[in-house]
């Protein structure tokens, strides 16, 4: 039995191989606006979203693994009752962090695994994270620094690089901001023996 990782995610690959996990990655080919929609439509909250699409990625990729483990994760920043998604350029990247700019905002992380198509296992982590003011200009400064890397977030920030400095508070699982709630991961592996 392998591990699979169904993500393009450079954060999620980084923590498990730096935990020692060996697993190999084939990203799973849905399209997360459109799967999420009808959830949308049914008034589902932040955090099933993302359960729902980390559970999709993981069945989705499982069904052509045979008997390994794949791993699925997602992310989803919730705004006062407002989902934010990926940036789609550095001006929408702009406008997203002027927004978060003096707030709080929750980010829900949740990891779900499979089995041929089967889940087995599912959690969600929820961090509260409160940005600090920050003047338009700085946040063009930042962007310049941080480069396009940040429109691979949902946030338009990587709080493991130069975008810590926006904060004034984060309250939760560093793993779990990063894009995956790695430890309660490693414990439903072990169990698994899939890891030691």
């Amino acid at each position: 039995m392998s591990l699979v990782l169904a993500s393009g995610s450079r954060a999620r690959q980084a923590l498990l191989a730096n935990a020692g996990v060996a697993f190999d990655i084939v990203l799973a080919a849905i399209d997360e606006r459109a799967a999420e929609q009808p959830l949308l439509d049914a008034g589902a909250s932040p955090d099933d979203i993302a359960l729902a699409l980390a559970m999709i990625k993981a069945s989705s990729v499982s069904e052509n693994r045979g008997g390994d483990l794949v791993i699925g994760a997602d992310q989803v920043l919730d705004l006062d009752v407002e989902r934010l998604t990926k940036p789609a350029d550095m001006e929408a990247a702009r406008r997203q962090l002027l927004r978060l700019s003096g707030r709080t905002h929750v980010l829900h992380s949740a990891v779900a695994t499979a089995r041929t198509g089967e889940i087995l296992w599912q959690h969600v982590e929820t961090a509260r994270l409160t940005m600090r003011r920050i003047e338009p200009a700085e946040i063009g400064r930042y962007l310049a620094e941080a480069g396009p890397a940040v429109l691979t977030s949902v946030g338009a920030y990587q709080v493991e690089g130069p975008g810590i400095r926006l904060f004034e508070r984060i309250d939760g699982d560093y793993f779990a901001i990063l894009g995956l709630p790695l430890l309660p991961l490693l414990a439903f592996l072990r169990s698994e023996g899939a890891i030691e």
